[in-house]
């Protein structure tokens, strides 16, 4: 259930759609009596297109969310395991093409395969079925399988859960394929956005693992130069809605230990 309403919370709030139905109503109010409310919204969804484009309102959503959990520095010296969240396959493309295929979240791979390396007494356990609502002909575990043995890592140290659809679902079934005991040092591997909410799901699915943030979006630190990107600022817009949504729909449903999960 909260795999359909996580999935339609996120088609419902994406800026690009809602600015799409503020089109779609403006047109249709511009053929009736309310011909000035319908003009009004459009020269309004024109200013809010421009300011979008010319602000860094994404950056900014996203700057706290990638800043609640620093990367450790250093790393306790043992590492038990290290779990990686799916989300950075592209499943369908991989199975037609017959090589692995990542989107922009593939740098969760490539440094969960990095931290293997470097602790090679570790586990590696990814954790990713599919997000789709439609079937795949293969699991996001499976492109993860070739991108991983590309990378020379050893089977017997590799786990792989393949049925999990959400954040909450890579929580229980990692956990149940883990079996972490007490004193273990496991790390989590997700980008640096999505942290908070893979936290609080691991947390309230019994498991305290070491936060490990990667691919991040927002940089705040920079200064604001000037400029235009509709489709950037959409898309990071659209990226830190999802997780402040997420946050919120989460702890409602009682599947994150906390609203805003900390240190």
């Amino acid at each position: 259930m909260l795999f359909y309403l996580s999935k339609l919370t996120a088609f419902l709030t994406t800026p690009g759609q809602l600015l799409l139905a503020g089109l779609l109503v403006s047109v249709l109010l511009q053929a009736t009596r309310w011909w000035r409310a319908g003009r009004r919204l459009a020269w309004s969804l024109i200013i809010v297109l421009i300011v979008v484009g010319t602000l860094p309102l994404g950056p900014l959503l996203l700057a706290p969310l990638e800043a609640r959990f620093p990367k450790p520095d250093p790393l306790p010296a043992r590492i038990d395991g290290i779990v990686v969240l799916g989300g950075g396959e592209r499943t369908w493309l991989s199975h037609v093409h017959g090589q692995p295929v990542l989107n922009e979240r593939g740098e969760r791979l490539l440094i969960a395969g990095l931290l293997a390396r470097q602790h090679p007494q570790a586990h590696l356990l990814f954790t990713g079925g599919s997000a789709k609502l439609t079937a795949q002909p293969i699991s996001e575990a499976e492109v993860a399988r070739r991108v991983f043995a590309g990378m020379g890592l050893t089977e017997d140290r590799l786990l792989y859960e393949d049925r999990s659809r959400t954040t909450a679902e890579n929580a229980v079934l990692a956990h149940a394929l883990a079996r972490p005991e007490a004193g273990q040092n496991w790390v989590l591997v997700t980008s640096a956005a999505h942290m908070p909410r893979a936290v609080g799901s691991f947390r309230q699915a019994g498991w305290t693992a070491i936060p490990y943030p990667v691919d991040f979006r927002g940089d705040d630190t920079l200064p604001y130069r000037p400029g235009f990107d509709l489709s950037a600022g959409l898309g990071l817009l659209d990226e830190a809605l999802h997780e402040w949504l997420g946050l919120l729909v989460y702890w409602l449903a009682g599947r994150s230990s906390a609203l805003f999960p900390m240190p």
